[in-house]
């Protein structure tokens, strides 16, 4: 009770700084946090960057949208990624090694990273494109659907979860614990939001206990098998059930927002569409001007384990460094017209994966799914085009959609094919 009650106080404290922050003193971190920054945070990024590369924010953190301040924190040893006191970190989803520093992240990460290396992923593509395939069959050929309930979501959900080993799985019971993780990381929004976690983490700690007891008696072909079979120094008990909630909620999290955000971005300039359509090799291009243009995460933190001189300023033990990776991928200083969806470009610099110690162990399979999710989305459905007003996933730092209604035409695809 104790705990529940300091949670709340916490909550409500916190809600309160950010909006004496964001009405009172204007601060471009705490209006982030307001619907404005949800729906459109880029100005606000451009807003941080002509106050300088590195700017303190009312609520104490410092903060950046220049991509040089950025890549540094990702990248200095330096840097570590937590220092939140114990009452806030129960408050705050488990995710296994994204909350840890070397030598415990190194440990973790190495059992996995052989799993989703560039090699490995390369043979899941029959697998992916066998999920595509059965979810293009079930979406209306012609008339309308929820690009995201309907395809982007169930997708990388049905990969993962027979990746995992994870029987009968439930697509929209997952992509609900999806969305209360990934809302989650950005901070709790309610104290209901703080009750949904709670029951997800819950449910998703019965499944992997289950689900890890059977796999340790038979084992099968799947990643938990392979953890919990792993030869040499074994992954301890206390560690598993929270490694194998980050492999689910980051193995769909990224991908379908990516997905998401990639076909909404090309639908809102049809000619791109239809030129992706006409030339398919072109996808590569559109998922990596996504991951710079409207990337899925778009901020992430790093506290400060010594004094760290960066971007003029002194960064001392202990202050936390809040990282814009979706304003960075839009710096002027390294982008050529950042605010254009340009699939014709050389250089992409942007830090979607993060940097340094924590580059995303899951990139290759991400990217993966997102290619083949939206190439044979543009093949089939040439004609596709949005049909209402899509809505966005509410909080700042996973930016998607929760719904991106759309249409197809028999009649339209027929002129297309004709033409």
């Amino acid at each position: 009770m104790q705990a529940q009650v300091r949670m709340a106080a916490g909550f409500y404290r916190e809600r309160a700084l950010f909006r004496y922050g964001a009405h009172l003193r204007r601060d471009p971190l705490c209006r982030l946090h307001l619907g404005s920054g949800s729906r459109n945070p880029y100005p606000l990024y451009d807003e941080v960057r002509r106050c300088g590369p590195l700017i303190r924010s009312v609520v104490g953190a410092w903060t950046s949208a220049t991509y040089a301040v950025c890549e540094q924190v990702l990248r200095d040893r330096r840097f570590g990624v937590d220092a939140r006191p114990a009452d806030q970190r129960a408050a705050s989803p488990m995710l296994s090694f994204l909350e840890l520093d070397p030598p415990d992240h190194t440990r973790l990460r190495r059992f996995v990273m052989p799993t989703f290396s560039p090699k490995a992923v390369a043979g899941f593509d029959p697998q992916i494109s066998t999920v595509v395939g059965e979810l293009l069959e079930a979406v209306p050929a012609d008339g309308a659907f929820d690009l995201v309930g309907g395809y982007a979501a169930p997708m990388p959900i049905a990969v993962i979860t027979r990746l995992l080993g994870i029987p009968d799985a439930d697509s929209e019971e997952f992509q609900r614990y999806g969305q209360v993780f990934g809302s989650a990381l950005g901070g709790l929004q309610s104290l209901r939001h703080a009750r949904e976690l709670g029951e997800a983490q819950s449910r998703l700690q019965r499944i992997f206990e289950d689900l890890i007891r059977r796999r340790r008696a038979a084992p099968g072909d799947d990643v938990i098998s392979r953890l919990v079979t792993a030869p040499g120094e074994q992954i301890e008990a206390g560690d598993m059930v929270p490694l194998c909630t980050l492999l689910l909620i980051a193995g769909f999290e990224t991908t379908v927002n990516l997905i998401g955000n990639t076909v909404h971005a090309l639908l809102q300039r049809p000619e791109l569409w239809r030129r992706v359509a006409e030339d398919p090799t072109l996808v590569d291009a559109a998922v990596e001007e996504t991951l710079r243009f409207d990337s899925p995460v778009q901020r992430t933190a790093r506290v400060a384990q010594a004094d760290v001189e960066l971007g003029g300023r002194l960064v001392t033990r202990g202050q936390m460094v809040v990282t814009l990776i979706g304003g960075a991928g839009r710096d002027p200083e390294v982008v050529d017209r950042p605010d254009v969806f340009d699939l014709d470009r050389t250089g992409r610099d942007h830090l979607a994966f993060s940097a340094g110690a924590h580059y995303c162990v899951g990139r290759p399979l991400a990217k993966l799914e997102a290619t083949i999710a939206v190439r044979e989305l543009v093949s089939r459905f040439p004609d596709l085009r949005i049909d209402g007003r899509p809505e966005r996933r509410p909080g700042t730092l996973i930016r998607g959609l929760a719904h991106l209604p759309v249409r197809t035409s028999m009649a339209a695809r027929r002129t297309y094919a004709t033409a």
